[in-house]
């Protein structure tokens, strides 16, 4: 049965607690960061069997660093802003020294020989790293199921999904595996799985976290966010990982605003709109319910409420599955047995060419033998068979093919123009409005393996979350309700360029209003 927004709570065990918590009481000396962090590492051992949400955990690596912010603490040394705090983080992110898979057999080998830039900030603000999620492979999918090693499951029903692509970090944060997360969103991937996992999540504007170390999939869509228990929690990460990098070209020169305190003051004189072709066929009953109480919620706190159009929205999802895996097709290139990528078997595939050899001169097929492929060749073509998955294989075909000569001015210009159509209408939007709120989804998260043989209904699942990529604004996930099943709905809030400190501002207000997201998922 849904649980009503209003009631009060239990006590909450440690690995339940917020990170704003833990930092306090870290803080406060009432635990250590060797404490916390053996707490959840116990946490990890005891349930992700089931849920799926690690790749990797290094838990002496992990007590390490916990060790060593807790003897600069007891010194009265300084500390960085996570001191202590466990952070899980998405598998497409390089970290020195560590494989990072982005979930693909072609790079299962792959050790990284540099930090990306969010891995750095990390450090220097003692974040204790503690674990590598599992993910869509290259982050290409919405349900964490394209990964080649293992499946997350939701940890609010172990049959369903997390959503993805993102689906690792997000479930670690809704089983109380890890108090934050980082993942990548390129069409949703963070936002969608926050709202089918019932944790806040979020996507910041396009270059407002350098994406230098950041495995590319669709680099002009890739962006860098939080994902915590709540709004707090992933205002204080934001402000952690935000900033210009140089090593970023797209990285904007834009300060960085102390999101974590301002967070709870209110905005006076809030303006939400609603997006009329957000509210149509398709949309979950109790999905629509919910996020239309939210609405009300809103009003009650004094915000009004108007009705916004977004025309171009309707092309959205054709629009990004057309630049998506073309910048996809250009970005994966680089995978080849020679530049990157574990090589497929060289005495195999020489065996190989050496039988076609034999058997083409046996027939006396001078011609076949001409156009016999290389070694080389060869080598390219098995390793990229091999190391690639279908979903992958399909956007990169999907990619290269409207990249073609002849085609690119039918389908890649024509979704760059469309494109910036799109960021239009969210011009005109917030000329009237502060934020935009709406649906996350339009159903609560779906069955393993239910559209596992549908692309095409996958794909639909970024109905409304693609648009936030395209225009490269800020877009954030909050809970708002519970199916009759006890599934979560998310509620997405939407933000001009830059505007983070208001879009977290204003889902704080709802967020202080509700107890939704005080709601825990029990395995």
């Amino acid at each position: 049965m849904p649980i009503d927004p209003t009631r009060p709570t239990s006590a909450m065990s440690l690995t339940a607690q917020t990170a704003g918590e833990h930092l306090r009481n870290l803080a406060a000396g009432e635990i250590t960061a060797v404490e916390l962090t053996r707490d959840y590492l116990d946490h990890i051992a005891s349930i992700d069997n089931r849920v799926g949400a690690f790749l990797r955990v290094d838990a002496d690596v992990a007590l390490t660093q916990a060790a060593e912010i807790d003897a600069r603490r007891s010194k009265g040394q300084p500390v960085g802003r996570l001191a202590g705090l466990p952070v899980a983080v998405k598998d497409n992110l390089c970290e020195r020294g560590q494989l990072t898979t982005c979930a693909s057999r072609i790079l299962a080998n792959f050790r990284a020989p540099y930090d990306a830039t969010v891995i750095a900030k990390l450090r220097a603000a003692d974040a204790v790293l503690i674990g590598r999620t599992n993910l869509d492979e290259f982050a290409m999918g919405g349900s964490t199921e394209t990964s080649a090693f293992q499946l997350t499951r939701n940890p609010w029903d172990l049959e369903r999904t997390p959503g993805g692509s993102s689906g690792g970090s997000a479930a670690s944060v809704a089983a109380g595996m890890s108090p934050l997360a980082i993942g990548s969103d390129t069409g949703g991937s963070i936002r969608q799985p926050a709202g089918l996992c019932g944790i806040v999540g979020m996507k910041p504007t396009y270059g407002r976290v350098s994406r230098f170390g950041l495995v590319a999939f669709a680099s002009s869509l890739d962006q860098i966010g939080p994902f915590g228990q709540s709004v707090e929690d992933v205002a204080l990460l934001l402000e952690t990982i935000a900033g210009h990098d140089p090593r970023d070209s797209t990285s904007l020169n834009a300060p960085v605003p102390p999101y974590s305190q301002s967070v709870n003051k209110p905005l006076t004189g809030l303006r939400i709109g609603w997006v009329r072709e957000h509210f149509g066929p398709g949309l979950d009953a109790e999905v629509e319910t919910a996020v239309r109480a939210a609405l009300d919620i809103y009003k009650s706190l004094g915000a009004t409420l108007h009705e916004v159009s977004l025309p171009h929205s309707k092309y959205a999802v054709a629009t990004y599955y057309v630049i998506a895996p073309s910048e996809a097709s250009s970005n994966l290139a680089r995978y080849d047995g020679v530049h990157y990528g574990d090589r497929t078997d060289e005495k195999e595939m020489l065996a190989e060419l050496a039988a076609d050899r034999k058997r083409l001169e046996a027939a006396g097929d001078r011609a076949g033998l001409d156009d016999l492929d290389s070694a080389l060749v060869r080598m390219y073509r098995r390793t990229r068979a091999n190391g690639f998955g279908p979903e992958v294989k399909r956007r990169i075909m999907l990619g290269t093919y409207a990249l073609s000569a002849g085609y690119y001015d039918a389908y890649y210009l024509k979704a760059l123009k469309v494109r910036r159509l799109i960021r239009q209408d969210f011009d005109r939007a917030f000329e009237k409005v502060d934020l935009i709120a709406g649906p996350i989804t339009a159903a609560p998260t779906f069955k393993l393996g239910e559209m596992a043989g549908d692309p095409l209904a996958m794909y639909l699942l970024d109905l409304y979350t693609v648009s936030a990529n395209l225009a490269g604004i800020p877009g954030l996930c909050l809970p708002c309700g519970q199916s009759e099943s006890g599934l979560p709905i998310g509620l997405q809030l939407q933000a001009p360029a830059l505007e983070e400190d208001r879009l977290l501002r204003g889902a704080q207000m709802y967020e202080q209003a509700t107890n939704w997201h005080k709601n825990r998922a029990t395995l």
